[in-house]
């Protein structure tokens, strides 16, 4: 914390400016004893300054300084952004100027790591940054934007705080039972505050793994017996031929996989082997792996041929899968049917015509409406923001869910009020209020340099 440290702060790569950040104690100084231009030093903070990079008389480029002094600054340090001219070999030139002058290079997420050991910002904001840097659609960057303003240590706050009041009215019963003025708090109360709490902890829970759902794509198999137009689908998704189509049944022996952007939606879509029984040692495999691939999927569309009666293996297969996470596709409707809609006890059904591309808008509609349901459409965006926030909040929960049932077993307050604050740190890991140093080191070394 007491070096000054740099890095690039923008892509390393040809383009109109190169920006290079400096912060720490000594950045103003240092930085000013390789500047030609004004007397960084003394001019005023949030300024910016034309001038020089220089070693010794060589100019090394032209550029503008920004000046900002502590504590107005991300960092809470003083920082100076250089805006150099954009190219691999100009910015590192002026990086290695800095370097031979004591200043250290920044490891990955120094700088948002020094804003929060600085105060600057708690630990869901610095998350944050990161998520808002790698949104992928609309809805995620603003809940990311959200969570950086503070949505996500504003609840945090608020069942820390409700914890604090419970514990605290624990502990004066216990420590100053002589004064009756003061509300007993009794294990039924104690009951009825508890429930409240995991209620609302349950509730923000589920709405942030449907966030985890929309930030890190749905997993998305297509399935369904050898030569249904399995491939056909893919390659209407993903706009490109990425799986060869043949009428030959067997074509797709391993996983074809792609990623599109549906509305807010981003789906992880593979193509996977017709599901069949085979003395193909490769399709074998292939088909073990759509199996599996079942299991893990989110969201599964599952082809069928409609111009064909289904194979026992079909409906084997069909009253495996999760009607919920499921849409059935009748591929080939303009062929005459053999199977109905009436046959079909799913919920969610599409009729399509891959060689035409017929009904294949209507499936985008509906893996649309099954997924932008209305706990993804909320305006409270107040979430946890990432599978370690959602993993502290889970502990907490099951740790509500012990006190409950050790009230109910009669266990006594006082021993209850240590499990309480066991609670209290949990949800405090999220914010940073409570934390290891080894999670830290961990948390922003995911960052990337500069940031």
């Amino acid at each position: 914390m007491n070096d000054t440290i740099c890095a690039i702060a923008t892509k390393l790569g040809i383009g109109a400016i190169s920006i290079i950040r400096v912060s720490g104690k000594d950045a103003i100084q240092k930085v000013n004893t390789i500047f030609k231009g004004k007397n960084l030093e003394k001019v005023e903070s949030h300024t910016i300054h034309y001038g020089f990079i220089m070693r010794e008389n060589e100019i090394i480029d032209e550029v503008l300084i920004s000046v900002m002094k502590a504590p107005r600054t991300f960092t809470r340090e003083d920082v100076v952004e250089i805006n150099c001219h954009g190219g691999i070999l100009t910015t590192q030139k002026v990086l290695e100027r800095l370097l031979s002058i004591g200043i250290r290079l920044a490891e990955p997420g120094e700088f948002t790591k020094r804003a929060f050991l600085n105060g600057r910002i708690d630990l869901s904001q610095a998350e944050a940054i990161m998520e808002l840097i790698e949104s992928k659609n609309e809805k995620t960057r603003k809940i990311a934007l959200s969570s950086l303003r503070g949505s996500t240590s504003q609840l945090v706050k608020e069942f820390r705080e409700k914890l604090k009041m419970i514990i605290a009215s624990i502990e004066v019963n216990i420590d100053y039972p002589e004064y009756h003025d003061i509300e007993q708090m009794t294990k039924d109360k104690l009951l009825i505050l508890l429930n409240e709490l995991t209620e609302k902890l349950e509730e923000i829970i589920i709405h942030s793994k449907n966030h985890q759902l929309l930030k890190n794509g749905i997993q998305t198999a297509i399935v369904g017996r050898p030569n249904v137009g399995k491939s056909s689908i893919l390659n209407h998704f993903l706009e490109e031929e990425k799986a060869i189509v043949t009428s030959i049944a067997g074509t797709t022996r391993d996983i074809v996989e792609g990623e599109i952007q549906l509305g807010n939606l981003t789906l992880q879509m593979m193509d996977t082997a017709g599901i069949r029984d085979t003395n193909d040692v490769v399709e074998k495999i292939g088909v073990e792996k759509s199996k599996q691939l079942l299991k893990e999927a989110s969201l599964v569309l599952y082809v069928l041929d409609r111009s064909n009666s289904m194979s026992e293996d079909e409906k084997k297969l069909l009253d495996t899968l999760n009607k919920d996470k499921t849409i059935i596709v009748l591929n080939k409707s303009d062929i005459p049917a053999k199977i109905m809609r009436e046959d079909i006890s799913f919920p969610h059904v599409v009729y399509t015509t891959t060689q035409t591309l017929e009904g294949l808008q209507e499936l985008k509609q509906e893996i649309l409406k099954m997924f932008e349901q209305e706990e993804l459409e909320e305006e409270d965006q107040r979430i946890f923001l990432n599978t370690r926030q959602v993993h502290l909040a889970e502990k907490a929960s099951e740790l509500l869910e012990e006190v409950k049932k050790s009230l109910q077993k009669g266990i006594e307050l006082d021993m209850i009020s240590f499990d309480l604050k066991e609670i209290l740190d949990t949800l405090g890991m999220i914010t940073g209020d409570t934390y290891q140093d080894e999670i830290l080191d961990t948390l922003f070394a995911n960052f990337c340099v500069g940031k």
